[in-house]
């Protein structure tokens, strides 16, 4: 598309049944009754002049710019916030408006500079606009006297500047701080004349405020006053398309606006079906890492990993990839190779590097991220619901009553949902957060937990079988649902086992830790508050019984009757982009598409029909399997696109040591990661701006992703997506693979795949997106599941025992570790560390109880030691009490620290996910790093060097 502002109908959209036909300027239209009369002008073609209203804001009426006439009403009222009513008449174009409105823009402009010419906002400026809408064309009050002209720039930011010279107050930025993001940064100081915009206290700037940088109040800005640094730089963009974040699974949508190759700015779209017009702070403004001075564009190779790499063409190091690959696969056989999927890449993209694993290499060698995330997820929810995805759409959540967030920090891990589910708590919606640490929502702005069950770590099965035995022995079980939905007998021998005295909330407290009265009003606020809702992430999954925990919580839901409508569900908060994509597409070693076993032959003989090969029925390795096969020497060659596995997985030590035993590790990344040090070959990828193909994020929605620039990972314009990567891998392997377009592959997969049979790019592209399943039964998709009934049939109530973990604390190892993200950095940090995000997070921190600071003679920003059994690391640590005494917590968002040096092999009893989320520690202080980072850092800056080409 060209550039053209996305429409803005002044205020939000009304639901409702109730049509109301006006009459607007001679023209008739009908709208629901409650829309404005600015709204429903605007949708018929009309235009009133604006400057406090945006449809995403609630209507404030505060310019005095769109009043208009109405027959039989006194006065000259706003149009924002008069509503529309059966039979009116409205004017909008009259000469006692246009005078009104020339008077109201003479008093604006009369504060505000006249640089038009120069300023950054010229011709995309709605005060421009406005002004010529009007007809302004003098100032009859001059321009002296007191002003706000000298009034000097915050450029604090990184990503935008604050000019108040040319601020109106008009207060749209305090208000998208406010309403869309929730967290009240900012305000209106002063009255009057003196009023002004204000991040904060009195010396505070933008940087150093609440703000989040979200980009809302930029958004929001009708003038320059707020304006991106890119845009000053780089000017008015001339043309946009609209593709689908890479970060978080929510799944944003942003309108990328280019000039030429360059990326301007990228604006959340108004019609992304998940985030309505709102972003964070990484999707909006952290894409700089395309083009950081770090990227690798050209295939390298090398013999040994203690060699420099050396740049070759693409068609070199394909061909000694495939060399090597089918060398190997003689000498060796099928299972000694296998490959990893990225869940940073596209579904088109995971689906051909799956297929490549079982039709080309000849083994099930193949997984995912998800092993180390969310794989708990998939298995819970498969044997409980019998489909391995969330419930609900995103929207879901506006019609909950009781949230229960288990195991997740929303504003910070999937920060656009966690401002969608503060709105739904401002309107009276009643939470529930159990989790060891204080996570935001617990108290913030105009939000407040109801309960904290600030729980033991490692005991999550013992809270919910708390709770469980509270909701059943008080009666307060949804015996209808149950009995309709659900296996009766499975439900008795639940109920019996969660009934028995030893797991009632008083017996358990001194195991979760958590005050058993404290317990059983939350167990009875989720079953009788109304519609009650899950949503829980990887402080549930990472766990030893990370199965059992997601199965304990489809317990509780189903007992409840918290199923099968909306407001309710089992909503798990996907970590990366397409997480959940990369395990519909088949990337786990026992699962083909659609979560269909390997081992059933009728399955399996689809595939081959359609591939043209014969598939191994046996499941094959998963991602820890493949690091201990290959240190015993069975496995011997690896393909991972888009992962870094060295510095995501845990004990390091293991995994470097199973790399370092391979014949043959192949790298397809953006940069030389961690994992890249221990690689032979590395074939450098395409960034989500440079490639087309779809996504699918935590609520099962696929969107597209369509290409706005040429890969840069080629001379020339000549780069490869991703997916062209892995077909021209295969067809040096001689697979004579022919994709022309992801489009292509995607229709492959709807032909193989039951749940995607609707979907096509050409559907995605006419409709927007589409939430699986896309079948007959369902063929507009399924935002909300388990409606009529469950995918199994009954619903299947387990028993989930608590085991406690064989991670134990001790003397040596007294405290509990536990680990996870910050809002401005994404997963490893490959992407954002590459950006100026850094200013908010440079380095992984050590957060620390002030009772165990003191004991140790720790402060904030001191040099600590942090040591398990396996392994040790140095970070600075920060004293608070966001963290319980006995309780430790960081992130592993930069390689320096390397976090999961420390953390064990301990995993999920069912799907081997690893137990981040435990592992006893000591710390103390330290004078320097670690002996490990010493020895570290040296092997990474031997392992990056890159052969000079020779002088000619």
């Amino acid at each position: 598309m060209g550039y053209e502002p996305q429409a803005d109908f002044g205020t939000p959209a009304v639901q409702g049944d109730i049509p109301v036909t006006v009459t607007i300027d001679g023209r008739a239209v009908t709208v629901p009754a409650g829309t404005s009369v600015m709204r429903a002008a605007a949708e018929c073609g009309g235009a009133i002049p604006k400057l406090c209203a945006s449809d995403n804001l609630a209507a404030f009426g505060s310019c005095r710019l769109c009043l208009v006439e109405v027959e039989g009403m006194r006065g000259t009222p706003a149009s924002c916030t008069t509503p529309v009513a059966e039979g009116m008449v409205v004017h909008t174009q009259t000469p006692r408006l246009e005078k009104l409105r020339r008077g109201v823009m003479e008093l604006y402009i009369s504060d505000h500079p006249l640089d038009c010419l120069t300023c950054s906002a010229n011709n995309d400026c709605e005060l421009q606009d406005a002004a010529a809408q009007v007809g302004l064309r003098d100032v009859r009050y001059g321009y002296g006297g007191d002003n706000h002209l000298g009034e000097p720039t915050d450029g604090s930011n990184p990503y935008f500047d604050f000019d108040p010279s040319k601020c109106i107050a008009c207060s749209r930025c305090v208000r998208a701080c406010e309403e869309v993001q929730g967290t009240y940064a900012l305000t209106i100081e002063g009255r009057g004349f003196a009023s002004k915009v204000s991040a904060g206290q009195a010396p505070d700037d933008f940087l150093s405020s609440e703000c989040v940088s979200c980009g809302a109040c930029v958004q929001a800005c009708p003038t320059a006053t707020l304006n991106e640094k890119s845009v000053v730089a780089l000017g008015k963009p001339e043309r946009a398309v609209v593709t689908t974040c890479a970060y978080c699974g929510v799944g944003c949508t942003f309108r990328a606006e280019m000039k030429g190759e360059q990326l301007v700015r990228m604006v959340p779209w108004q019609d992304g079906k998940a985030n309505h017009g709102h972003s964070c702070v990484k999707g909006r403004f952290a894409w700089g890492y395309a083009h950081h001075q770090d990227r690798v564009v050209s295939p390298m190779i090398r013999e040994a990993i203690d060699q420099p790499w050396r740049e070759v063409s693409w068609d070199e190091a394909l061909r000694h990839t495939a060399d090597r690959l089918n060398a190997i696969k003689a000498r060796h056989g099928a299972r000694a190779l296998g490959g990893i999927t990225s869940s940073r890449c596209t579904n088109e993209e995971a689906y051909l590097v799956q297929k490549l694993v079982r039709a080309g290499f000849g083994s099930n060698n193949v997984d995912t991220c998800a092993r180390v995330c969310h794989s708990p997820t998939g298995y819970g929810l498969k044997t409980t619901f019998g489909t391995s995805a969330g419930t609900q759409d995103f929207d879901s959540v506006m019609d909950a009553d009781v949230i229960m967030v288990i195991g997740a920090n929303p504003t910070d891990a999937h920060p656009v949902f966690g401002s969608m589910m503060k709105r739904r708590l401002k309107q009276g919606a009643r939470l529930i957060v159990i989790d060891p640490r204080r996570i935001d929502l617990v108290r913030s702005p105009h939000v407040r937990a109801e309960h904290h069950l600030a729980l033991q770590p490692g005991t999550n099965v013992a809270v919910l079988t708390a709770m469980a035995h509270v909701i059943v022995t008080e009666g307060l079980a949804d015996e209808a649902f149950i009995a309709e939905r659900c296996d009766a007998d499975e439900y008795a021998d639940w109920a019996r086992f969660v009934s028995d005295a030893r797991h009632s909330p008083e017996v358990l407290e001194a195991v979760t830790r958590v005050p058993a009265a404290e317990l059983r009003a939350a167990a009875r606020l989720y079953a009788t508050g109304g519609n009650g809702a899950i949503y829980y992430g990887l402080g549930v999954t990472e766990h030893s019984q990370g199965s059992s925990t997601v199965m304990a919580i489809a317990n509780l839901a189903m007992a409840t009757g918290n199923i099968g409508r909306r407001g309710v569900g089992v909503n798990p908060l996907r970590g990366q982009n397409n997480v959940q994509g990369s395990c519909d597409m088949g990337s786990f070693p026992h699962e083909l598409t659609g979560y269909r076993h390997i081992s059933d032959a009728a399955t399996r003989a689809l595939f081959e029909a359609d591939w043209g090969v014969r598939l191994d029925a046996e499941p094959g390795l998963r991602i820890p399997n493949m690091f201990d096969a290959a240190v015993e020497g069975s496995f011997r060659a690896l393909y991972v696109q888009g992962e870094d596995i060295v510095q995501s997985d845990p004990n390091t030590h293991h995994v470097v040591a199973g790399l370092s035993a391979m014949e043959l590790v192949i790298v397809h990344d953006l940069f030389l990661n961690e994992t890249a040090n221990y690689a032979h070959v590395f074939l450098p990828g395409s960034t989500f701006l440079e490639k087309n193909g779809t996504f699918t994020n935590a609520e099962r929605r696929i969107q597209l992703v369509r290409k706005v620039m040429e890969p840069a990972n080629g001379p020339n314009g000549q780069g490869l997506e991703d997916w062209e990567v892995t077909q021209a891998l295969a067809n040096a392997m001689g697979l004579g693979w022919d994709y022309a377009h992801p489009a292509e592959i995607m229709a492959e997969i709807a032909r193989l795949t039951p749940t995607f049979a609707g979907v096509s790019h050409e559907r995605l592209d006419r409709e927007g997106s589409l939430q699986w399943p896309v079948d007959a039964a369902h063929p507009d998709g399924s935002p909300i599941m388990h409606m009529d009934g469950f995918v199994r049939g009954k619903g299947k109530f387990v028993i989930t025992d608590y085991v406690p973990t064989d991670e134990k604390t001790g003397p040596r190892f007294p405290l509990l570790l536990t680990t996870g993200r910050i809002l401005s950095q994404y997963n490893v940090g490959a992407q954002t560390r590459r950006t100026a995000n850094v200013v908010w997070h440079e380095e992984d921190v050590l957060e620390i109880h002030p009772t165990d600071a003191e004991n140790r003679g720790i402060a904030t920003g001191d040099l600590v030691r942090l040591a398990s059994r396996v392994g040790e690391t140095t970070l600075r640590a920060a004293v608070t009490d966001r963290v319980a005494p006995g309780v430790v917590y960081t992130t592993f968002h930069h390689p320096a620290t390397q976090a999961n040096v420390v953390t064990t092999e301990f995993s999920d009893w069912a799907t081997n996910c690893p137990e981040y989320k435990v592992t006893a520690v000591q710390v103390g202080l330290s004078n320097g790093p670690s002996a490990w980072q010493q020895d570290y850092a040296a092997q990474g800056a031997r392992s990056r060097r890159i052969e000079a080409e020779p002088a000619e």
